[in-house]
């Protein structure tokens, strides 16, 4: 390396993102980036049911909550399915664990995770853009039943 030039730095030493080729890490980010596009859409859309007061307010966060909480239950699974698709040889197994406590959630959220790594921290992000979400008021009226076909 000629004297001068940037050294390219890790920010996550030893994450396994960086394990991957070019091609595979932006393939694992653009279905990052749809998963947290369609779980925000999701959130926006479940938020329009109830917008206004205290009590919308409650029913945005706990509907946020609720999304983030199916998200880091549910989303290991769409994450091996990627890896399978990506590296030979995986075995086709359900990797789903049981549910996330409050306690993995708090930690995610304060981003203390035991293991950082950009994952955990992206997750962390996630939920706080969520959170974030619920308290914007998105709808003008106030709480309405969904429409029924």
């Amino acid at each position: 390396m000629p004297p001068g030039a940037a050294e390219a730095v890790e920010i996550y030493p030893g994450d396994s993102f960086w394990t991957l080729g070019l091609a595979e890490r932006a393939g694992l980010a653009a279905l990052s980036l749809a998963l947290a596009a369609g779980l925000l859409l999701a959130a926006r859309v479940l938020h329009r049911r109830c917008g206004r007061g205290w009590r919308g307010f409650a029913l945005r966060l706990l509907a946020s909550l609720a999304l983030y909480w199916l998200f880091l239950w549910l989303s290991p699974q769409i994450y091996y399915t990627y890896f399978r698709a990506i590296i030979p040889g995986l075995p086709d197994q359900i990797v789903i664990g049981s549910p996330p406590g409050p306690g993995r959630l708090a930690g995610l959220l304060a981003f203390s995770p035991p293991r950082p790594s950009l994952a955990e921290h992206a997750r962390a992000a996630l939920g706080w853009a969520l959170i974030a979400l619920a308290f914007l008021r998105l709808s003008s009226s106030p709480c309405r039943p969904a429409r029924r076909p």
